[in-house]
């Protein structure tokens, strides 16, 4: 049975969820390529089988841009989750901000189509 993490609740920089289908492991949490933390791995409470994953993240992973906290089993090697959070100044480059260029470019491309249109059916 493959491990599966599921996000219960991202809250004032504490990260939990519930893992099943793991036998002994644990989870670090990854950024950059660098260990930031290791989450602790409890029984859970009211599901047989499953264990409860508390991470508390670690302040320097909080700076301007996109930044990914991958949370990887130590047993399989596998990212199970990841946490991506946005911040700062950075964020005018955020793909978002692309994609609503884009909208708009195609807006104008759409009038100027109708446009083209409407003016060669009159001919």
């Amino acid at each position: 049975m493959a491990e599966v993490l599921v996000r219960t609740a991202l809250q004032a920089g504490r990260y939990q969820g519930v893992l099943t289908g793991a036998g002994q492991t644990e989870i670090e949490a990854l950024h950059k390529g660098r260990i930031v933390g290791v989450a602790q791995v409890t029984p859970h409470t009211s599901e047989v089988g499953a264990m409860q994953v508390t991470l508390e993240l670690p302040a320097d992973v909080l700076s301007d841009g996109v930044q990914v906290v991958g949370l990887r089993s130590t047993a399989t090697g596998e990212v199970l989750d990841r946490i991506t959070l946005m911040a700062g100044s950075a964020l005018d480059e955020d793909i978002r901000s692309e994609i609503s260029l884009l909208r708009d470019e195609l807006e104008m491309l759409k009038r100027a189509f109708r446009r083209h249109c409407a003016d060669t059916s009159e001919d």
